[in-house]
């Protein structure tokens, strides 16, 4: 099974070495899919989660007991269809391949499954048509 989380650190445990706890004490992989960590500061790590459903469950139980903010995430990103205007910029800086544009018609595709939510594509948007639902 597979989870996607935010996981918030309190300064004081930012040099916890989690995905290694992860992998060794859960035997849970833990993907980083986009992190913010600097020394003495809140850190922020989005991470997609894949283990067994229990051994998920007691790694998310753990990390909220050493004080970590375990949310779960729902995010998706959204195209508005009216606003874009098929350019391709997006599909440059996606790095699972989740927007391409068709060699035919040079209309965008998204393959939702192929997403990450990463968010690269968002800022590269010219037109603003990419967004969050969150």
């Amino acid at each position: 099974m597979k989870k996607r989380v935010t996981l918030t650190f309190p300064k004081r445990t930012i040099q916890m070495p989690v995905t290694y706890r992860l992998a060794k004490d859960f035997n849970v992989a833990a993907n980083i899919i986009r992190a913010q960590v600097a020394p003495n500061q809140i850190g922020t790590l989005v991470v997609e989660l894949s283990g067994d459903i229990d051994e998920l469950d007691a790694a998310i139980e753990w990390m909220r007991s050493q004080d970590i903010n375990v949310s779960l995430l729902g995010r998706e990103i959204l195209i508005d269809e009216e606003r874009c205007v098929d350019c391709g910029l997006c599909t440059g800086v996606c790095p699972t391949q989740a927007l391409t544009l068709d060699p035919e018609s040079f209309k965008l595709n998204f393959m939702r499954s192929r997403c990450i939510v990463c968010e690269q594509c968002i800022p590269t948007c010219p037109v603003q048509a990419i967004s969050t639902n969150l």
